[in-house]
């Protein structure tokens, strides 16, 4: 199994670029609050606790502060709309002037946020989104096709002898991972060495995903490459090869890099993780949600970049895009 090199210049610029243009609507957003009193925002996460939802937490805070408006933060302890709509129906009933959400599903959450924007609250949508989302001010999540493709790179370079390659998911109706799905896909269509063996869905739990990729590789033990959709797929994933004792075959690339997936690239159970930015996708969020409150610019659409880190540069460039536990 080569290391993997190749993908990460090229990725890394692309996602800077990205970002920049993304974050030149902080000053707009920033200036857009100077002619308004103090804003009410509620940011809704994907589930609480998460790495990825509290660094992006931590942006929302931090230019909440900058601009003047207060942030109330809560979130499901499950990545589940059965837990989140409830949460979303308190905070409508609540009145805040924004709400900044990730929906924790496509379908179930687009009544609930919809009737948010009927009430004249402006909904912006961080990280995922719904069906219809013509109700939001403003859409911003990571190039999550691009990642897929990424990572489909990154098993491609570690194994240019082709083989047997899966993806590990959560469920199926998460726009994010459903687009993360697509990329790898579309990019191992055109690569006939290489044999997909399709998806399989851990239903956001660690300890599923280790299961299932164990009995994947009783199997299948000639498996050369796993794409994890998101940290904990990534993370049972990197339990089940390591218990199948296969690191030294298997390239896993996983998306996000919490702490635990940071110590399994560490240890070289994981072979490359791909990052968001979720810091800029929050500082984004509430930009965009003050320039719709006070009359401001709005971007309708806004997509950050990715970042891939490897061992090689998880202590260097890749650090500032590790994720945190708390602001």
């Amino acid at each position: 199994m080569k290391p993997i090199t190749r993908i990460i210049p090229l990725v890394a610029a692309s996602a800077l670029a990205l970002t920049a243009c993304s974050g030149g609507d902080g000053d707009a957003g920033s200036d857009a609050s100077a002619s308004g009193g103090t804003q009410k925002l509620t940011f809704i996460q994907g589930v609480a606790g998460d790495e990825f939802y509290v660094t992006m937490q931590c942006g929302i805070e931090a230019e909440a502060e900058k601009v003047g408006a207060e942030v109330n933060t809560q979130g499901p302890a499950k990545f589940d709309p059965t837990l989140q709509k409830p949460i979303v129906d308190s905070v409508v009933a609540s009145g805040p002037d924004a709400i900044l959400i990730a929906p924790t599903d496509v379908s179930a959450m687009q009544a609930p946020l919809k009737a948010a924007a009927d009430q004249d609250i402006q909904v912006v949508l961080v990280d995922t989104t719904v069906d219809d989302p013509s109700f939001a001010a403003s859409q911003i999540s990571s190039d999550n096709e691009g990642g897929g493709a990424a990572a489909f790179t990154a098993i491609q370079d570690a194994n240019p002898d082709g083989g047997k390659i899966l993806v590990m998911s959560t469920d199926p109706g998460i726009s994010t991972v459903d687009a993360r799905v697509k990329g790898f896909e579309t990019a191992a269509a055109e690569d006939s060495t290489f044999e997909y063996l399709g998806v399989q869905y851990s239903h956001n739990d660690t300890a599923t995903a280790a299961q299932l990729i164990t009995a994947a590789l009783a199997k299948d033990p000639d498996i050369v490459g796993v794409f994890a959709t998101n940290t904990f797929s990534a993370a049972g994933t990197a339990t089940g090869v390591r218990q199948a004792d296969k690191q030294d075959q298997v390239t896993v690339v996983g998306f996000d890099a919490g702490p635990d997936q940071v110590g399994q690239l560490k240890d070289g159970t994981v072979q490359a993780l791909i990052a968001q930015d979720p810091y800029q996708i929050g500082v984004d969020g509430v930009d965009q949600a003050m320039a719709a409150l006070t009359g401001g610019e709005v971007t309708p659409t806004i997509q950050t970049g990715f970042h891939i880190i490897t061992a090689e540069n998880v202590d260097g460039e890749g650090a500032e895009y590790l994720y945190k536990s708390s602001c």
